[in-house]
């Protein structure tokens, strides 16, 4: 019969006790240990966590009152709050056990023991240990799903050209476990492309959870991503798992990726690398189990040959890359887009009547939107709260009239045209390199990388 992964731990003075229990609980549980001094309890918890704790009740000579037994439990419960501790007590010490019980014990056990009934006693907690962990894993999940969800954006919507492409890769790649690394402007759509892949994967069922690495500090990093114990730093009240420990199981969603400083990058590669967290202020490893996406409106290419980001991290992150395309480069969303809004706004503002003409659509058209589809989200949520009727019009619109462009769409056409050609010059004059021909038309290569795509090169 094969054992059962479980962590015993036995605190007992006597040594023929100690001798006893672990020559039998190891043939039925993976890992025993034994101890005959109950001071050396927080260091067994240092070093490790335990499944259950079977404890005496009585540790000095002629002391029968249990009031050792009944210290070390408030000890353990202090140090791990879902410590399942099992007392041993004499033979007719029933008022001291329910005393136990009641000060936080799980059950007690009378020696000599049976061993069936030490077993029988042991796997009935362990079902229990389980339960309380897997409550307090949810409930800390519950309170990092509340603060992430932004609902900004309820549908991931776009039937242009470069959405389709979009929509194919994730579709290839979300039922893989592959690292996917989103590129992309502010405002284009990544963490929609990181959620789209999360439901279309194996692990639909379980947490989605996100980290704005751009909005953690240095000094919080850890601490967010890997967790912490009680008391390891002044404001550590008490054990608090890290991000990498709540979407174990699920997808981890890393925004921002670009902003991590090297030391920071250091210690994230090192988590990959190991699939192993520690809490800061604990010794004891954590196995996790993720599915990793992460995003950046940075050039990271850049930054590697810069010396400002690890190349082995980027290689570690993006064995699939996903290009988010701008507004500008899918103009033919917009109306879909806008539509999406009017009703999402219409029905926050109570102006659930209100609609947008041609005229208006081919304006917003026109525009560059250089904050993407999240200024386009904005410009139409000012135009509803501003507008006096239920029509939207160009003037319900406060766009930046440097930004629009008046080309005809034969010329747009023309202009599509010629961009493409300038690429295929500088990338012929650079003999394929796309940095230096991105250098030369002067935008960077994700940026060129994009365009590309758009024109099949």
């Amino acid at each position: 019969m094969a054992k059962i992964e479980a962590k015993i731990l036995v605190v007992d003075d006597d040594i023929d006790v100690l001798n006893t229990a672990r020559i039998y609980l190891k043939q039925q549980f993976s890992l025993v240990q034994i101890e005959n001094d109950p001071q050396n309890i927080p260091l067994h918890f240092e070093r490790d966590s335990f499944d259950v704790v079977l404890l005496d009740m009585n540790f000095r000579k002629g002391e029968n009152d249990g009031s050792d037994g009944l210290f070390w439990l408030n000890k353990i419960l202090e140090i791990d709050p879902n410590a399942i501790v099992i007392l041993v007590t004499a033979y007719g010490e029933f008022d001291l056990a329910v005393q136990a019980i009641k000060a936080g014990g799980t059950d007690f056990i009378t020696k000599p023991w049976k061993n069936e009934k030490l077993y029988g006693t042991i796997t009935s907690a362990l079902q229990l240990r389980k339960s309380k962990l897997e409550v307090d894993r949810l409930k800390n999940t519950q309170k990092t799903l509340e603060t992430d969800i932004d609902s900004k954006y309820e549908n991931f919507l776009g039937d242009s050209p470069a959405m389709q492409q979009v929509f194919s890769l994730i579709d290839k790649v979300a039922p893989t476990d592959a690292t996917v690394l989103i590129l992309g402007e502010n405002g284009t759509g990544k963490e929609l492309a990181a959620r789209a892949l999360h439901k279309r994967s194996k692990r639909a069922n379980k947490v989605f959870i996100k980290v704005d690495l751009g909005s953690i500090s240095e000094t919080l990093f850890e601490s967010e991503l890997f967790g912490h114990v009680k008391g390891a730093f002044t404001d550590a009240k008490e054990d608090k798992p890290g991000r990498f420990e709540l979407a174990s199981g699920g997808t981890l969603f890393l925004d921002e990726i670009g902003n991590l400083s090297l030391p920071l990058q250091a210690k994230l590669l090192s988590v990959l690398q190991q699939r192993k967290v520690s809490r800061v202020g604990s010794n004891k490893e954590i196995p996790i189990d993720i599915r990793l996406v992460c995003a950046t409106n940075m050039p990271l290419y850049e930054m590697v040959d810069s010396g400002k980001f690890r190349q082995d991290l980027l290689y570690r992150i993006n064995t699939v890359e996903l290009n988010m395309p701008s507004l500008s480069e899918r103009t033919e969303d917009i109306e879909i887009l806008a539509a999406h809004f009017i009703n999402v706004f219409g029905k926050k503002y109570n102006k659930d009547k209100v609609r947008i003409d041609a005229a208006t659509i081919a304006k917003l058209k026109k525009y560059s939107w250089p904050g993407n589809i999240r200024e386009l989200e904005h410009a139409i949520e000012r135009a509803i709260i501003l507008a006096d009727g239920n029509k939207l019009s160009t003037q319900d619109f406060l766009l930046n009239t440097s930004k629009v462009t008046e080309s005809s769409d034969s010329e747009i056409m023309n202009l599509s045209e010629m961009e493409k050609r300038l690429i295929l010059k500088a990338l012929d004059k650079h003999q394929g390199n796309v940095t230096r021909a991105a250098k030369e038309l002067g935008i960077d290569r994700l940026a060129l990388y994009r365009r590309m795509q758009k024109y099949g090169l």
